[in-house]
């Protein structure tokens, strides 16, 4: 069992995110902490130039709206926590800063192009000073 648990979730993916909360619910130890982090990518500046500081504002009010609907419909008590910037590099930063003894991410179907980049899971596993479980 598991003392602090981050799930990271992407509320595009709802039903992934509901099942990796419920794996967390199931691997937390008694008193022990789920966080629920959800991350507002970055957009490039030529695109930010465009856009209104009320939609990353507008995107985070969502984020957390629906991280609260989610944690309520799995039924379990977390904290909700919501960055912004590049999905691994914020997911590891709040691993550390939460001192979480586990990651639980999800993941899709590689594809040729997680093979040249790479994708985010794949850069959390590399990196992660805990254990990380990947749902596919």
């Amino acid at each position: 069992m598991y003392k602090t648990i981050l799930v990271a979730v992407d509320i595009a993916q709802a039903e992934k995110a509901e099942r990796i909360l419920n794996q967390a619910k199931q691997l937390s130890a008694a008193g022990g902490r789920i966080l629920m982090v959800n991350i507002v990518e970055e957009l490039p500046a030529y695109v930010v130039s465009d856009l209104s500081v009320d939609m990353l504002v507008d995107a985070r009010k969502t984020a957390e709206t629906e991280l609260t609907e989610l944690r309520d419909k799995v039924g379990i008590k977390a904290d909700i926590e919501i960055r912004q910037g590049a999905p691994a590099r914020e997911i590891l930063a709040a691993a550390e800063e939460s001192k979480a003894d586990l990651i639980i991410i999800a993941s899709h179907v590689p594809d040729l192009t997680n093979y040249i980049i790479g994708a985010t899971a794949d850069r959390i596993v590399r990196h992660a000073k805990c254990s990380v479980l990947i749902d596919r």
